[in-house]
């Protein structure tokens, strides 16, 4: 499912027009983005939280060369899923 999908869904689930389920589906990954940026954590209860992950330098290999590169530490977005959503994925639980 691309974003375009995903905001025909929201809008035929809504009954809103395309560009206001774009907006929405828009501002939702923008707060949740900003979020991140300034360190917070995003807990969906039920789906699941976003969080920002601190990654050490490690080595690493060039895939054209082969050659030993060193990976500098930074940070990186991360999803942890709820349980409801395991269960979704897993067929135990049944969605509207």
């Amino acid at each position: 499912m691309t974003k375009s999908d995903l905001i025909q869904r929201v809008s035929k689930d809504t009954g809103l027009s395309l560009t206001q389920s774009g907006k929405v589906v828009n501002d939702v990954f923008d707060t949740i983005t900003h979020a991140l940026q300034s360190g917070e954590e995003v807990r969906v209860t039920g789906f699941g939280t976003f969080r920002v992950t601190q990654t050490g330098e490690r080595t690493g290999r060039n895939p054209r060369t082969g050659e030993k590169i060193t990976i500098p530490a930074g940070k990186r977005p991360s999803f942890s899923a709820g349980a409801g959503l395991v269960e979704a994925v897993r067929g135990q639980k049944k969605t509207a």
